[in-house]
């Protein structure tokens, strides 16, 4: 029952997430999944709970959607049609739906390990090398220019200043990529963070030495 769960919300999540161009795509999905899944070894998790979280994380996901409770809803109805005990559906749905960055001065604790493994996994997608190609797929995708100087990076204070911002790619590294080293919930993923933090911090540096005629 367990693996039949599992693999047909893999191929219900790759059917929906076909064709995405924003960097939140099947691909994005299943390197979250693979990285969960390591956490969740090292850290004690469910593995059940963090795999069937990680798949389901980006459905309909606020970003693209425009509705908050998207994905945690459709994270309980395809969960039920599938028979999935309620405390598993339920547990899932909240790691869904609370994951997610929200702005630099909004709080996004997670109340269990699994849901820490399963935000720090989907974290660290937005950081290294993947993380650049991602974020400026995500701003292509959005219409949003490579870069601004004269606009300032915001440190959004709520959720909504956060969500109804257009700012420029290179703004969004200020804004929340290159905080995320330090937000990590667990130490497994604080070490692999470290690593792709800098190589994103070197890759700023570069960009604005070379946007302005520097090298």
């Amino acid at each position: 029952m367990t693996g039949d769960v599992v693999a047909r919300t893999e191929a219900r999540v790759r059917q929906l997430l076909a064709g995405d161009a924003s960097g939140h795509d099947a691909w994005h999905v299943e390197r979250v999944r693979r990285l969960a899944l390591r956490l969740a070894a090292e850290e004690g998790a469910d593995p059940l709970v963090v795999e069937l979280a990680a798949l389901l994380h980006d459905v309909e996901d606020w970003k693209l959607s425009g509705d908050p409770e998207a994905s945690p809803r459709f994270a309980r109805e395809w969960l039920g049609s599938l028979g999935v005990e309620p405390p598993v559906v339920e547990h899932v749905a909240e790691i869904v739906g609370t994951l997610s960055f929200k702005g630099a001065g909004v709080p996004t604790p997670m109340r269990t390990v699994e849901g820490r493994v399963v935000q720090d996994a989907d974290r660290l997608d937005a950081l290294g090398a993947i993380g650049i190609a991602r974020a400026f797929a995500y701003g292509g995708s959005r219409g949003r220019p490579l870069h601004e100087p004269a606009e300032a990076p915001a440190l959004h204070e709520s959720f909504e200043a956060y969500r109804t911002s257009s700012g420029a790619t290179l703004a969004h590294f200020h804004e929340k990529l290159l905080l995320l080293r330090d937000r990590m919930n667990t130490e497994s993923a604080r070490r692999i963070a470290a690593v792709r933090h800098d190589y994103m911090a070197a890759f700023v540096e570069r960009f604005l030495r070379e946007w302005d005629g520097q090298d």
